[in-house]
């Protein structure tokens, strides 16, 4: 197959690939690895490059973090935490749907977005039955937060694991340059919710008691298993904050973290390795390896150059530009897919352009993939798997009515990322200046009276 042959070819896959992910027509997962083998079997790819493009870090960080979780989860204590943040409301639904959202962007910050959904919806579901009210404001606040709170870390989203991977970013940089607008993004949704929805969130003051009679202590279903799981946990998470100084992959910390509760549980092997998705892995793997030929026969460098042409190559621009176009892209079509293909995009933009500190983009898609995620009922894994969860409780959340509600808070929340991305830049460019002014009086003080003492040295020398 000739070289333009195999641009088209791949560029053809890859649209295919994306459209029918986006279609839901087939399984994602069989889509991806079909494109992929596609890729392999007409030797777009060799063998060998075909496994080079899998990144196995976001691999093993997503194992490992499922196993743990997984096991956690037996405990009982994500519902302990969702009965006691709805007791601390003392059940008013307004306060209630605040403290839910809470929880669940935490728990997407420190776990995984996905992950905290699956824990906190079936709790959601119990509450608003016994306080006879309708759950879609409580789902659809809970779906927001936890794209927000995921947006916050590393591990909090797969978008950002993925350019956690990629680069040399870590746990604390995330934390560091995201957690600041992710808090102001947090509350602007909570007021933004609390308004659409105040007339559907009032309940009977006799209903609010009998929540508040539910003893949160009863979740605990084995405390033995729980403080072993919370050490584990604990070290896990210091370890995604020390991995970047200690020089360890993220990967490294999550799959031995795993390992280790594994060891102290004594668990059956195969039972707990059923708390991994499967699916979902072999989804990356198959995507990987589709965006790895994209990149292999030119496709990406030809994008990068285009970009470059249309911001002309400056640094304000060209974020912006990834910052909105990752925000309505990611609404439309799953933001995993999108990120997998901007990563190489944007690592080849920054060699094409000579540009050598890439954060500042890798920010503008990161904010973008995951905030944008909000924008509809297809934007993220975690909104499709609330979405199923409904449906399951015979609860209809349409495209058009999520998107009411959801569309123009996207869009609010990256209004505030692009102000915060404006000052975090120019915070950083000043403090660039006054670092290199700084230098400079620095050596002017230093070198004014060295030269002094050099010409007196050459005066004496001479005479």
């Amino acid at each position: 197959m000739s070289e333009s042959a195999q641009v088209i070819f791949a560029t053809a896959v890859f649209l295919i690939t994306y459209a029918v992910i986006v279609s839901e027509i087939v399984h994602r997962t069989v889509v991806a690895l079909v494109g992929a083998s596609l890729m392999v079997s007409t030797k777009i790819l060799g063998l060998d490059q075909a496994v080079a493009a899998i990144d196995f870090n976001t691999v093993g960080l997503l194992v490992g973090m499922m196993i743990i979780v997984g096991i956690t989860r037996r405990t009982g204590i994500f519902e302990y935490l969702a009965i006691k943040a709805v007791k601390s409301s003392k059940g008013e639904p307004l306060k209630i749907i605040a403290a839910l959202s809470l929880i669940t962007a935490v728990l997407s910050a420190l776990l995984d977005n996905v992950t905290s959904v699956l824990l906190i919806v079936p709790v959601t579901f119990a509450i608003a039955k016994q306080l006879e009210l309708n759950p879609v404001p409580f789902l659809i606040a809970e779906i927001i937060s936890s794209n927000i709170g995921g947006a916050a870390t590393l591990i909090g989203d797969p978008p950002n694991i993925m350019i956690g991977s990629a680069t040399e970013l870590g746990f604390m940089d995330f934390l560091i340059n995201l957690l600041p607008v992710i808090i102001i993004i947090y509350i602007l949704t909570i007021f933004y919710m609390q308004i659409i929805f105040r007339k559907q969130l009032v309940s009977r003051p006799k209903l609010q008691d009998i929540i508040m009679k539910i003893d949160e202590k009863d979740q605990i279903k084995d405390a033995k298993l729980l403080n072993k799981c919370l050490v584990v946990l604990f070290i896990t998470v210091l370890g995604f904050v020390l991995h970047q100084y200690i020089h360890l992959e993220s990967s490294v910390i999550a799959l031995s973290g795993a390992s280790l509760l594994l060891l102290a549980t004594g668990d059956d092997t195969e039972h707990s390795l059923q708390a991994v998705e499967w699916p979902v892995i072999f989804f990356f793997i198959g995507l990987f390896v589709v965006v790895g030929a994209l990149e292999k026969v030119g496709v990406i460098e030809l994008m990068a150059k285009w970009s470059l042409a249309v911001t002309g190559g400056s640094m304000v621009p060209t974020a912006m530009l990834i910052l909105w176009l990752s925000a309505i892209a990611s609404a439309f079509v799953d933001n995993i897919p999108f990120v997998a293909a901007m990563i190489p995009l944007i690592q080849e933009m920054g060699r094409l352009g000579g540009i050598a500190d890439l954060n500042f983009f890798w920010w503008s898609l990161s904010l973008g993939a995951c905030l944008g995620g909000n924008g509809t009922v297809i934007g993220s894994s975690a909104n499709v798997v609330v979405i199923g969860m409904a449906e399951k409780q015979e609860l209809n959340i349409s495209f058009i009515n999520y998107m009411k509600v959801a569309f123009p808070l996207m869009l609010l929340s990256i209004s505030a990322s692009t102000v915060y991305l404006l000052f975090w830049y120019l915070f950083n460019t000043m403090t660039n200046i006054a670092v290199t002014l700084g230098i400079a009086v620095i050596l002017a003080l230093i070198i004014k009276p060295l030269t002094k003492m050099l010409i007196k040295q050459k005066r004496v020398t001479d005479k």
